[in-house]
């Protein structure tokens, strides 16, 4: 039986404060909490109105109420499914392959597509500024769509991050070079800047190559969507 407290709990980590104090998160949906149950994440907890969604046999997954859940959730109608689960250390970082950085990203929706652009396109690591939204927001969790299980996502100060980088440096920038015209082969970082102000003046330093999307159209487009830039440069990535 669920009790008050832990319906308060639960509500609690939809703040960010509570969950760099627990270590935990609360993820929603029957989609993303599976995703999540067969990944390397620790389960805690698993709520659910329906008992035929998983395993019931196992002592931490507890059936509950349509009107319990509806307590528990932060969305505006409450899924069938809610779980609570661990947060993992960062995995270390593989330099063989492409990495994808993230400067002072704030959009929780941005970010959450960023990661499925990671998981569709094979990034395996995705770097992100202090400032950049917390990965673990409930807002980013339902964007990723479960994702989050397939990336590995840290947080660091980019600057001695960066600087201490053995590969090419790229910074998506409005006035670099034409992605279409960058060689971009073997391994590398591809820096992402803030959704207003782009890429930050310290980082922007550190930088060696600036690319860009190039405009076709007319220009009352004053830039793009920052997930919708990540989409085509990593397309073109891929592409080689």
């Amino acid at each position: 039986m669920v009790v008050k407290n832990q319906i308060k709990f639960i509500k609690s980590l939809q703040q960010k404060k509570y969950r760099n104090r627990s270590g935990m998160f609360v993820v929603e949906g029957v989609k993303s909490v599976q995703e999540l149950l067969g990944s390397h994440y620790t389960m805690e907890n698993i709520y659910t109105t329906d008992a035929d969604l998983f395993d019931m046999k196992l002592s931490n997954i507890e059936k509950i109420s349509h009107e319990v859940l509806g307590q528990m959730t932060g969305l505006q109608n409450a899924n069938r499914a809610l779980g609570v689960f661990h947060i993992p250390a960062p995995k270390p970082i593989d330099y063989e392959d492409w990495i994808l950085v993230l400067d002072d990203v704030r959009d929780p929706g941005n970010l959450g597509t960023i990661i499925r652009l990671c998981d569709w396109f094979g990034i395996k690591h995705l770097v992100c500024s202090a400032s950049t939204v917390d990965c673990y927001n409930p807002k980013v969790l339902q964007a990723t769509m479960g994702s989050i299980s397939r990336v590995n996502i840290g947080y660091t100060d980019l600057e001695p991050f960066l600087k201490k980088v053995s590969v090419p440096i790229y910074g998506a920038f409005m006035d670099g070079e034409s992605i279409y015209k960058t060689a971009m082969h073997g391994s590398g970082v591809l820096v992402m800047g803030n959704e207003a102000n782009g890429i930050s003046p310290s980082i922007e330093e550190i930088i060696a190559k600036k690319i860009t999307i190039p405009r076709f159209g007319k220009r009352t487009t004053e830039s793009l969507n920052v997930a919708m830039a990540t989409s085509i440069l990593l397309n073109e990535l891929r592409r080689g």
